[in-house]
């Protein structure tokens, strides 16, 4: 299975409505990625606060879109999630990604967010399956 984009990404895709539209700035050397988001009040769980599940996906998106960027055809099987500390409405948040080891079946990556002061608001750790093309 391949897999291809038409820009309808939630976090990614351009033609997405409803999605976040973020861009990413991806170091191939260093396998690396980051962004910048700034969560509007849709995005709030408990007031003026980022519901968790936004927080989860950004990590997600942080390895995943980069090892597509990078050329793996592969699809997170694990996310394993630390909240550090809340992330506020309307406030900028960076995000980062980075592969830390690639094998012919396993890509493993770790990622984070960070608010303005630079706090560690949550941390991922990734596995994601390299799928066979057919």
């Amino acid at each position: 299975m391949n897999f291809k984009s038409e820009n309808k990404c939630f976090v990614c895709g351009s033609d997405n409505p409803g999605g976040l539209h973020l861009r990413f700035q991806i170091d191939e050397e260093k396998q690396s990625l980051r962004t910048t988001f700034v969560p509007p009040d849709i995005y709030q769980g408990w007031d003026g606060i980022v519901h968790g599940g936004i927080l989860s996906t950004l990590l997600d998106e942080a390895v995943a879109k980069l090892a597509y960027e990078l050329g793996y055809n592969a699809v997170t099987a694990k996310l394993m999630v630390t909240y550090r500390r809340p992330a506020k409405i309307r406030q900028p948040l960076y995000v980062f990604g980075q592969l830390e080891r690639v094998t012919p079946r396993v890509i493993e990556g770790n990622s984070r967010i960070e608010d303005d002061e630079g706090n560690l608001v949550a941390e991922g750790k990734a596995r994601l399956v390299r799928l066979r093309n057919k």
